[in-house]
């Protein structure tokens, strides 16, 4: 450890005095990892992996390691058995420091090693991984990163880089260029390249939000990716840190040093895992191995998930109304899978009137909650009780809780910390210590999962209302303060939730939902961009917020469709944010409408057709929604993506925040703008699109404009596509199977897809009851698809149809597992048949249909000449 006598932080009048890490002492080698150190300042490097280098500053001198946050770690830390069943442990990769006659030749490969500051070969230190190469300058200290081509990846600012200011905040200073763009961030508003912006991470409640200008929101994940226009190669900073912080990417600017990006934290170290590239994709894997792929759902998850205020808040027989709701859902032709119970059902008496008190039931309003949960589970619906973290100080429970010691405790005295809550002042609990979390786990199976319920939605878990942030929590039994614990609570408030359902039924898949939480949440529970307000602004600027938590490693997110909080969305906004909505990997209407009025799919009797067509698309979208949710689950690759994370060598798709790509295959263009009569689509260059409806062909690098009605829903197949749809009508994804699957295809070149099946309920998948069937296309005058499936999960697959999309002319011959199936020139006559094709000349497009073979096959299809004249 670092000499803190010598480097210490010295207390001077108001405060602490600063600290810069300006002249390098010594470099050695420790352990698999290396300490640098400064003046100011141990610095310890580690090459956790060939593509993941962590470097830590530890103003404090300790290098404790106790984190609620990662979920791969490649040393022994204070929280492994608290994360047991969340975290694995790697061995770390060794690094070399190189010789001096070592240090001259690779200096020479590196593109401007040196630069500026001007320094000779004696002034650096190198030191080598398999894919980086750090150089090390002595004074002034400065660090810069190659990758395995020699561009330089990133660079400290000298006399700046790393710094402890005098109110004890830990500040880096990175340098940026004129073509550096940055996303993610977690949780923002505005548009998705962040270059220039300054960002709180504060987590807060922040109902009504102006999703193009309100800074802070729910979530604090400090993690970004910086792509660079010129390279087009991507690189991710992720600072592993719990404190309130600020990032500066670019907005502030000084004439005596560099443009530079600033990472700003109100205490804790600087801990800095810099992931090397080059795609956006490998950024966000590894990203993700860190923090953790995204939980696997219940399928049902990517149903439409109904909710309003209006229900539980009713003064007698909410839970009939809600049935009734559910009931009137199937009435109007509206698909749905789970409702969002909000917290009215809680809604009790107490000493200062009724008041929303969790862990409690008003039977007015529901009579038998477990009658209700089993009615409800008839008909394939989830419900997701809304629970909060905060107890009024009038809770009817309260002296039971601070008997039992589950709250932060007062920064001075020994009692529980007072807080503003929700209907006055309250307690929150300490999810840090063992015994509050064992007892909340108690209290979730007593008054919930008992009764029948799989599904926990927390809510309110920013601790916002917690103003003195030296108020003290457990922290293991170490002690700490709620400053530098809250953004954490969220994440464990969801991994109790996950273990209360299961120590209960372990066979059933969890549906945790949650509005706050911290990097690593993905590993957990699905999420929202919160309490949004109703206007065309948010309906534009929340696609960009829920694209930025992707990038941030959160794939399982979407907005309250419609907007939470404002009046009742006009006509025309409702269609136009469904048909929006039904893209979103969550889908839920959900409102508390300020004009008195409730949001339900029938609102407008003249655009209901509109809303059910939507939701039925989305419905027949879910063998692809499902495969990609399972690629999250697998890889952390979000489901919504940019179109620069898919076509990353076109810069003109770095800006794009309102298209999107669903998955690989589908390129998403909403119409967002009230009135809308036409629709400007930029595709990306190199590639031909397709009209999802028609099949007409667009050249990439080109902008078309396409006229639009309310009707619109602009959609384009990308070259290579594979979409996998449901060919059958589904109401219901809890209770219902895809029996018909639609194929999609677009031949280019070679693509593939990997459709994912299982039961869509239990954790047997994690067993190998499953189904993964890689299906491969190969374009040619033979164009084959090959299906080749693992896993001992039965398909409830009957019959499938190919849609191959084929612009230039018409097959020669088809073969199913070596067997050519008939040709027909009639439509009627392909329709009422089992099995054929016919070339459809109006989409110029094989369409292709043949019961499941069950097993491996290929299925071929000739597009030879055919010599009519010489047969």
């Amino acid at each position: 450890m670092a000499n803190m006598a010598d480097i210490g932080c010295l207390r001077i009048q108001g405060g602490y005095r600063m600290r810069v890490a300006n002249k390098v002492t010594s470099i050695e080698k420790r352990g698999s990892g290396f300490s640098i150190m400064t003046d100011a300042v141990e610095i310890r490097l580690m090459f956790m992996t060939d593509d993941i280098l962590r470097i830590r500053a530890d103003f404090d001198g300790d290098f404790a390691e106790e984190s609620y946050t990662l979920a791969m770690t490649a040393w022994e830390d204070r929280m492994d058995d608290v994360l047991m069943g969340y975290r694995r442990r790697i061995e770390p990769k060794e690094g070399r420091l190189l010789t001096a006659d070592e240090k001259i030749a690779r200096l020479a490969g590196l593109d401007h090693a040196l630069g500026y500051p001007h320094a000779d070969v004696d002034g650096v230190e190198l030191i080598c991984g398999a894919k980086m190469t750090l150089v090390v300058f002595r004074e002034p200290y400065m660090l810069k990163i190659f990758n395995e081509d020699g561009q330089l990846v990133h660079e400290d600012i000298p006399y700046m880089g790393l710094q402890e200011d005098s109110n004890h905040r830990r500040i880096h200073y990175s340098a940026l260029t004129d073509q550096d763009h940055y996303y993610g961030f977690g949780e923002r508003t505005g548009k998705i390249d962040k270059r220039e912006e300054y960002m709180q991470l504060i987590p807060g409640d922040s109902m009504g939000y102006n999703a193009e200008k309100t800074d802070r929101l729910y979530k604090h994940i400090p993690f970004y990716v910086r792509l660079n226009d010129r390279t087009r190669q991507a690189v991710g900073y992720f600072y592993h840190n719990t404190f309130e912080s600020d990032f500066d990417m670019g907005r502030s600017h000084t004439n005596y040093v560099r443009h530079h990006s600033i990472y700003r934290t109100d205490g804790g170290d600087i801990d800095l895992f810099f992931i090397n590239g080059p795609k956006i994709s490998d950024v966000i894997e590894r990203y993700t191995d860190l923090t953790g792929k995204s939980v696997m759902l219940p399928v049902g998850a990517l149903g439409y998930l109904g909710s309003s205020m209006y229900y539980p808040e009713l003064p007698k027989d909410a839970d009939d109304a809600v049935i009734d709701f559910i009931d009137t859902t199937r009435e109007e032709n509206i698909p749905i899978d789970g409702f969002q119970l909000s917290s009215g059902y809680c809604n009790v008496e107490t000493s200062q009137g009724l008041k929303r008190c969790t862990f409690t039931w008003n039977h007015d309003r529901f009579k038998d909650p477990a009658g209700f949960f089993a009615e409800m589970t008839k008909r394939g619906v989830s419900v997701s009780p809304n629970i909060k973290p905060g107890m009024l100080l009038c809770h009817p429970l309260h002296d039971e809780f601070v008997a039992r010691g589950m709250f932060v405790r007062d920064s001075k005295e020994d009692k529980p910390a007072v807080g503003i809550w929700w209907g006055g002042l309250g307690n929150y609990v300490d999810f840090t210590d063992p015994k509050a979390r064992t007892e909340w786990k108690n209290y979730v199976r007593k008054s919930l999962v008992d009764y029948g319920d799989y599904s926990i939605w927390n809510d309110n878990c920013e601790y916002d209302g917690l103003t003195d942030k030296d108020a003290r929590v457990s922290f293991e039994e170490k002690g700490s303060t709620i400053g530098q614990t809250k953004a954490v609570m969220a994440n464990m408030m969801c991994q109790l939730a996950q273990e209360a359902i299961h120590e209960v039924k372990p066979d059933q898949r969890a549906f945790v939902v949650t509005r706050s939480g911290h990097a690593g949440l993905q590993r957990y529970a699905q999420t929202w961009a919160g309490d949004n307000f109703t206007s065309w602004t948010s309906l534009k600027y929340n696609i960009a917020t829920i694209l930025g938590m992707g990038l941030s490693g959160v794939s399982n997110m979407g907005c309250d469709i419609g907007g939470f909080y404002g009046p009742a969305p006009e006509e025309e906004l409702f269609v136009r944010w469904v048909q929006n909505g039904i893209f979103q990997p969550r889908f839920s209407i959900h409102s508390t409408n300020t004009d008195n009025t409730v949001t339900e799919p029938w609102m407008y009797s003249g655009s209901k057709d509109l809303i059910s067509a939507a939701i039925h698309f989305r419905y027949q979208l879910s063998p692809y929604l499902y495969s990609l949710m399972r690629r999250a689950n697998e890889t952390g690759l979000p489901m919504m993506q940019p179109l620069f994370m898919v076509y990353q060598d076109d810069v003109n798709t770095y800006g794009e925040g309102i298209n999107f790509m669903e998955g690989d295959s589908l390129l998403v263009a909403n119409v967002v703008d009230k009135g809308a009569t036409s629709k400007e689509v930029y595709f990306p260059a190199g590639h031909t699109f397709y009209d999802f409806y028609t099949r007409e062909a667009y050249a990439g690098g080109e902008t078309y404009c396409f006229p639009v009605d309310m009707e619109s829903v602009p959609l384009f197949l990308a070259d290579g596509a594979i979409l996998p749809m449901a060919s059958n009508t589904l109401n219901n994804l809890t209770t219902e199977k895809v029996t018909g699957l639609r194929l999609l295809l677009v031949p280019s070149g070679r693509s593939s897809f990997v459709l994912y099946e299982d039961d869509g309920n239990t954790m047997q998948y994690q067993q190998g009851d499953y189904r993964r069937t890689v299906i491969e296309m190969e374009e040619g005058e033979r164009t084959s698809v090959k299906f080749a499936s693992t896993g001992t999960y039965r398909s409830p697959v009957e019959d499938i149809y190919v849609d191959m999309v084929h612009r230039e002319k018409a097959p020669f011959w088809v073969t199913v597992a070596g067997e050519q199936i008939p040709h027909f020139l009639h439509r009627a006559r392909f329709e009422e048949a089992d099995c054929g094709w016919y070339y459809s000349q109006s989409k110029r497009s094989v369409q292709i249909k043949y019961p499941n073979p069950g097993r491996d096959y290929e299925l071929l299809v000739s597009f030879e000449d055919i010599d009519l004249l010489g047969m």
